[in-house]
């Protein structure tokens, strides 16, 4: 069977992150130091998972996002005491028909964002189903982290951010309120990520994906605007 390049398959084996052997060497033959991570992103349809990439990667914001399809794949790079974290970015469509693809992509994932709309509690319901679902289903050393989005709808809020940081406490996990409409905490969410990641243990590596090799010149990843990730049904993007 043909393989379908806008859902394709991540590796279904957990191993330490990896240095990238494209950066180039420093004078005196050292090698800039880059660990590669693999992330993904979970959570409910609408709650803004790939406005809030989109913020991270090309600070831009719409206030209509097209609703992905499978998956979409974008890299982005942080730095952290010294050493560049490259994030490999996988973001899952969060409508219920898509569910059963989210182990392809969990399972060997280094660190997940699971978000929800502070403004719904149905998502945050959904929200803490999917971190009961990591917790029971990935690798035990993954890191995950909870994002309240949409924080610039704070007076419409329906989940108490004291609520969801007990909650987060509770099942030690990185948590952030953010908004991808005005940046609020996107950095620093994936910097906190960065931070808590280990990055001392450069052998073995990860992929992108496996069963299907990313197209020529998309090596720093998939654009999220492009029609062939993403359905023309509108959703809300903040």
């Amino acid at each position: 069977m043909p393989c379908n390049p806008t859902t394709p398959k991540p590796p279904n084996t957990h191993r330490a992150p990896m240095a990238d052997p494209s950066i180039p060497s420093q004078p005196g033959g050292q090698t800039s130091k880059i660990i590669q991570f693999k992330l993904v992103l979970l959570g409910d349809s609408a709650v803004g998972k790939s406005s809030l990439l989109v913020r991270f990667v090309k600070d831009q914001f719409q206030d209509f996002q097209e609703s992905t399809i499978g998956a979409a794949f974008v890299t982005q790079m942080v730095s952290v005491d010294g050493v560049m974290v490259k994030f490999e970015i996988w973001d899952t469509a969060g409508q219920e028909r898509y569910h059963s693809l989210a182990p392809m992509y969990y399972r060997a994932a280094h660190a997940a964002i699971v978000v929800y709309d502070i403004t719904n509690t149905e998502t945050f319901d959904r929200a803490k189903r999917w971190v009961t679902e990591l917790q029971d289903q990935a690798s035990p050393s993954i890191v995950i982290a909870l994002a309240g989005n949409k924080a610039d709808k704070s007076a419409n809020r329906a989940v108490e951010y004291e609520e969801a940081q007990v909650y987060a406490a509770d099942n030690k996990l990185v948590f952030m309120e953010t908004s991808a409409k005005t940046a609020m905490n996107i950095s620093n969410l994936f910097l906190a990520i960065a931070k808590t990641l280990p990055k001392n243990d450069l052998t073995g590596g990860i992929g992108a994906g496996a069963g299907c090799r990313r197209p020529r010149g998309q090596g720093d990843g998939v654009n999220l605007s492009q029609s062939t990730q993403t359905s023309k049904a509108k959703c809300c993007g903040n």
